[in-house]
């Protein structure tokens, strides 16, 4: 039998299949899904109500587990790790690694937020993908327009499929970028990274003779580069609030989606390999996160004048 014919029998064949499925099982309306955390719970403290949300109480169970963890692995340690200390020292070993080949011996001081990081965005990450958590949920009827209807309400939800949790960690991140940031530059060394008006001060002092009037051309022209600079790097600093916090929400709340979509179209077959890919993605999401993190707080404590020097070599 050709090759062409084969083929055209395997189309055949797929699309038979797919004939019957649409016949037997038939695509109903997909119900909307809730875009937001949905508050599953109410507690009172004297006269204030404290809402809670199901991604903050999976957060919660995140953060449990990752302390249990900690505490079981360092339980009874030995000095040759088996079981779940093992894997736990190779877990942490890994990310040390990886942390000092970037960072170098300022590592150690990045080490417990990078790593702290990457668990707990993995650990919610894939949490998510158990039944009863992230695309499964109740049905709720809500009146929208006038007009009642049904919407799914996860049970539990992602951490990192809700715009506030990722707000939060794109702000711990970031600010203790800036923390380090000044903790190794010192607090005028810091504030030249976004003002840097050492050139400009230079011409100015040169126009009023304080300095020799040689070069008065380039020393604007690099004062006005210096200042653009600056605040352009500014700029960028705050842009990673929002490039953080909609990176991970997007990522993870397009793959709830995607699963509840497989899961309403064939609910038996169709989903698996999409759990595999969230699977991927989750670990991908984490890693990304930790690393750009790593990579800022790298950048962001480095003295620009080794820099340059290094540069010279």
């Amino acid at each position: 039998m050709s090759r062409r014919r084969r083929t055209l029998l395997t189309l055949l064949f797929i699309g038979a299949i797919l004939v019957v499925l649409a016949v037997y099982f038939p695509v109903k309306p997909l119900p909307p899904i809730e875009g937001g955390p949905k508050e599953i719970i109410t507690i009172h403290l004297d006269s204030t109500d404290f809402p809670v949300s199901n991604s903050m109480l999976l957060s919660w169970i995140v953060t449990i587990l990752l302390v249990v963890l900690a505490y079981a692995s360092t339980r009874h340690m030995t000095l040759v790790p088996s079981g779940l200390q093992n894997l736990v020292e190779a877990v942490i070993e890994a990310i040390n690694g990886l942390v000092s080949d970037i960072a170098g011996t300022r590592g150690r001081r990045f080490f417990p937020f990078v790593a702290t990081i990457f668990l707990f965005v993995l650990l919610s990450n894939w949490l998510s993908l158990i039944p009863g958590v992230g695309p499964f949920g109740v049905k709720e009827v809500h009146t929208v327009n006038g007009h009642q209807q049904e919407i799914i309400v996860p049970f539990l939800r992602s951490p990192s499929a809700d715009l506030n949790n990722t707000v939060a960690l794109a702000v711990i991140s970031v600010f203790m970028t800036q923390v380090f940031s000044i903790m190794a530059l010192g607090i005028l060394g810091y504030v030249k990274r976004w003002f840097n008006f050492g050139k400009l001060g230079t011409f100015l002092l040169a126009l009023v003779g304080l300095r020799p009037r040689k070069g008065l051309g380039g020393l604007l022209f690099w004062g006005i580069i210096d200042v653009f600079v600056g605040f352009v790097e500014l700029f960028s600093e705050l842009m990673k609030l929002i490039t953080f916090s909609f990176r991970l929400f997007g990522n993870i709340f397009a793959g709830e989606v995607i699963l509840i979509v497989m899961a309403y179209l064939f609910a038996q077959i169709l989903p698996l390999p999409f759990y595999a890919l969230e699977l991927f993605v989750g670990f991908i999401q984490a890693f990304v996160f930790a690393i750009l993190t790593l990579v800022f707080m790298t950048m962001a404590t480095q003295h620009h004048g080794a820099g340059a020097g290094e540069a010279e070599h």
